[in-house]
């Protein structure tokens, strides 16, 4: 148990990697960047295949804080009211009453996104965005913190909804879990011979200490040298050959933020080249669109990001 006072932010950062890393064996990168999307109040889209952790991941996050979990199945036939919630006429009192959808809740998993119409995904926009839905004309605040984590699978198309720039511009990092060694997987088969490592995880920080954490991202220091940095990386995507559309200022001010919350992780009270350069892929490649006839020829976000990073000077 903890007393009134919010954990030290580092001590908050190691005792989440540790109590999830219990949990998600081989996937210390992956942590890496689920926890500097979250400490720096953003979200987090997982693309990978069937099995490979997506949805464990996002449980042992929310138990770790102790912090309130809903989690989604998202379906073509799924409404946006299913989301956000509805008013329902009571008979009783002759007026309506506001129940509350599963988007009420510390990290929503929004399981298989792209399954929904974007009539139900653009339900998201205004909660990832702001942090409040507007239902019946009633703005409504969610709570603090709110994370959504989204998962999609990259292989399945029929019946999916591609997500639209918009909504991807909304999710802070985009990435993939991977499949983990040999040992790893070993380790994983040991791990759930009776019971699933998740339903063992147990509260290490509070959500006042995930609270915390967040305002102490915001005071870590990113030198203006820095800043331009970020905003050269992010510019050279809307001039690269072949992207028909590049990463907006949204991308920009993701990436400083998370390697704010990066620097955070390792120790520091600055920023680096190296946690701007960590995170560029998953930070901005998922935001822009490679025109077809570049895409036919094996170019990808993913390369482009890569080569800008590359090629532009670094601060001394």
């Amino acid at each position: 148990m903890h007393d009134a006072r919010p954990l030290p932010a580092q001590e908050t950062c190691r005792r989440l990697a540790d109590s999830i890393g219990r949990v998600m064996k081989g996937q210390a990168g992956s942590i890496r960047k689920l926890l500097a999307a979250f400490a720096s109040g953003g979200h987090v889209l997982l693309d990978d295949y069937p099995g490979t952790g997506k949805t464990t991941l996002a449980k042992a996050l929310a138990r770790s804080i102790g912090a309130r979990f809903k989690r989604v199945q998202f379906t073509p036939d799924l409404l946006p009211s299913d989301i956000l919630g509805v008013s329902v006429f009571d008979q009783r009192d002759q007026s309506f009453h506001f129940h509350e959808g599963p988007i009420f809740t510390n990290i929503l998993l929004a399981d298989e996104i792209n399954r929904a119409s974007p009539r139900t995904q653009s339900a998201l926009l205004e909660a990832m965005a702001e942090g409040q839905i507007s239902v019946d004309g009633t703005t409504r605040r969610l709570e603090t913190p709110f994370c959504v984590i989204a998962t999609q699978n990259p292989v399945e198309f029929r019946g999916t909804y591609p997500l639209p720039e918009a909504q991807m511009d909304r999710f802070a990092l985009q990435f993939g879990l991977g499949y983990v060694s040999p040992e790893d997987e070993v380790a994983i088969l040991s791990a759930q011979e009776r019971a699933h490592p998740v339903d063992q995880v147990t509260p290490c920080v509070s959500t006042q200490d995930a609270v915390a954490l967040r305002a102490r991202v915001a005071e870590i220091r990113i030198s203006d040298e820095l800043r331009r940095y970020v905003v050269d990386l992010v510019r050279e995507t809307r001039t690269a050959p072949g992207v028909s559309l590049g990463a907006s200022p949204r991308a920009s001010i993701a990436l400083m933020k998370a390697a704010q919350a990066l620097a955070l992780l390792d120790g520091l009270d600055f920023v680096t080249p190296e946690h701007v350069q960590e995170l560029a892929v998953p930070v901005i490649a998922h935001r822009m669109v490679v025109d077809p006839q570049a895409r036919f020829s094996g170019v990808t976000v993913e390369r482009v990001v890569e080569d800008i990073v590359k090629t532009v000077p670094v601060p001394a």
